[in-house]
């Protein structure tokens, strides 16, 4: 969990009791860290993987947690999931360019990250021999 403080400048979006708040905090400072570990811990215990699912936003890319939990659960993950993974973690630099709210340095980090993720979720589905389309 070191590394995810590391991807991360300001706090905003959800209420800070809702368990999704660590997407939209993006600075490095003892509370986004603590939301960001929070809502990793949250996403990861969620059996039905429903997160996969929800649309990410510019910041909770730059937060690097979505990327973490896909990276932490890509072993139980449907090859549909691992491909929607996948496909997110290649759409990272396009969401995040242009981004006003996020220094140069974060989008740098944010995009290395969503490419060794990238690398990662296809190795796993290469090795499950999903079926990819398109």
């Amino acid at each position: 969990m070191g590394s995810l403080c590391l991807l991360l400048g300001a706090c905003s979006g959800f209420g800070p009791n809702d368990p999704r708040a660590g997407l939209s905090c993006i600075d490095d400072s003892p509370e986004c860290v603590d939301r960001r570990q929070e809502t990793l811990k949250a996403m990861l215990s969620d059996n039905d993987h429903k997160w996969v699912r929800e649309p990410a936003t510019p910041q909770a890319h730059a937060s690097g947690v979505r990327l973490f939990a896909f990276r932490s659960r890509k072993k139980e993950l449907s090859c549909e999931d691992l491909a929607l993974g996948r496909r997110e973690a290649d759409s990272v630099p396009k969401s995040l360019k242009g981004a006003k709210d996020l220094s140069p340095a974060q989008i740098s980090r944010a995009n290395l990250f969503a490419a060794e993720v990238s690398k990662e979720l296809s190795a796993e589905m290469r090795a499950r021999r999903c079926k990819t389309k398109g």
